[in-house]
């Protein structure tokens, strides 16, 4: 088993329980999802098997929509052919441990891993994924929409009162040929996740009243026209690149993997909107301009997998800076993502040149989207549940928060 200097797992070395990687042939089988359209998948594969000529990969493809139903659903059943886990999100990560389905890697590894990453997927002293891919939201914009309206680019350090009012600045013309001034999609994520971005509030600490003026600001930007409603886009079942390729849209709050989607889709000419930047985040007034929230994606082992150390062997190679470095080729922000993969992300044939991109790669602070608690995929769903009923309007703001407040105490008891 190969050791670590540098990055993120340098003082990851081995298994306790298991002993070194066997040399017969082994085939490992990775539990995934969106094999065609994940740009490292391939790359980390073709490396790990050429270091390792005895072990080859193959993976499952369990969807995207539903992979963290069908993940557990295999692993609870007692599957023995899936031997490397990826974790979607927390409510993934919290259903498979409290299934007791993956390994404990805490005490499977000799030397302790602190980062973090890892201090944020510790369940009762123990984490059971390790993390390989970190991704932040960001802000992406369409530089042809903003010339076309003679509105100045986002920077760096932008408040979100600038960035309604750009969104009103950018919007123009009816019907088909509408363009709309942002792009808020779908998920609960983009509207309640900014307001913990304070660092004082948290979408796991059952009061939720503080979300009452980021929904009164999404239902303004519908009511104004500066995006197209909620009703509209879930009817629709329209996908978040959809308006943003097409040209409808001049901004849209999205996670760093749109930046290898992006370089990849104006390369083969499906998307339109050919000169595109991004930028950090916009800000609260008094918080520090950057900050963000992160979702972490790690990879954990089956616990009745039949290749345990030889699985956890790719699974800290993809997490330690190997893995990282040919993540960030793709233009995707590894977990160990530092100055000069950064510099390697921004070097890439198709990313933007100018600075306020490049710098927006990286963030002074993060807070983790939804914290790690064991309650987390019930909370998810009231967060969801609650979140289209105050955007299709079906309930007040305050009825809704005071629903959700209900529904998260209810699970404490």
């Amino acid at each position: 088993m190969r050791r670590f200097s540098m990055g993120l797992l340098a003082a990851v070395m081995g298994m306790a329980p298991f002993s070194a990687v066997a040399q017969e042939k082994v085939t490992l089988n990775w539990a995934l999802w969106d094999w065609s359209s994940v740009a490292y998948y391939k790359p980390l594969i073709e490396a790990y098997e050429k270091k390792n000529p005895n072990i080859t990969i193959e993976h499952t493809d369990l969807g995207s929509a539903d992979y963290g139903q069908m993940v557990m659903t295999q692993l609870s059943g007692g599957a023995t052919n899936l031997d490397i886990i990826q974790i979607k999100d927390v409510p993934n990560y919290i259903q498979l441990v409290r299934a007791n389905t993956l390994e404990n890697l805490t005490t499977a590894l000799k030397e302790p891993v602190d980062t973090p990453d890892t201090k944020a997927l510790t369940v009762d002293g123990s984490f059971y994924g390790l993390p390989f891919r970190t991704d932040r939201w960001l802000l992406y914009y369409n530089k042809d929409l903003f010339d076309a309206a003679g509105v100045d680019y986002p920077t760096n350090d932008m408040t979100w009162d600038a960035y309604y009012k750009k969104a009103e600045e950018l919007t123009q013309g009816f019907g088909v040929k509408k363009v709309y001034g942002a792009h808020t999609h779908t998920w609960a994520t983009l509207v309640q996740v900014f307001g913990t971005l304070d660092g004082k509030n948290s979408l796991v600490s059952g009061d939720f009243n503080f979300l009452a003026p980021w929904y009164e600001q999404a239902l303004k930007m519908q009511e104004d026209g500066t995006v197209q409603t909620y009703a509209a886009l879930k009817t629709s079942a329209t996908h978040y690149s959809g308006p943003f390729f097409n040209g409808q849209a001049a901004m849209m709050p999205m996670g760093s993997w749109f930046i290898a989607t992006l370089i990849e889709k104006v390369k083969n000419g499906e998307a339109r909107s050919k000169s595109w930047a991004i930028a950090s985040l916009p800000h609260a007034e008094g918080v520090e301009p950057g900050t963000t929230a992160s979702q972490i994606t790690s990879l954990g082992i089956n616990r009745n997998s039949r290749h345990k150390r030889e699985a956890l062997d790719f699974v800290e190679w993809v997490a330690g800076p190997e893995g990282a470095r040919i993540i960030a080729s793709t233009g995707t922000l590894p977990s160990a993502l530092d100055k000069a993969m950064a510099e390697q992300i921004a070097g890439l044939d198709g990313f933007p040149k100018d600075e306020t991109s490049r710098g927006a790669l990286q963030s002074p602070k993060t807070y983790l989207q939804l914290p790690v608690v064991m309650n987390a995929p019930q909370l998810n769903l009231i967060l969801d549940r609650t979140h289209d009923m105050i955007m299709t309007e079906n309930v007040s703001i305050e009825d809704g928060l005071k629903d959700m407040h209900d529904a998260a105490a209810r699970l404490s008891q």
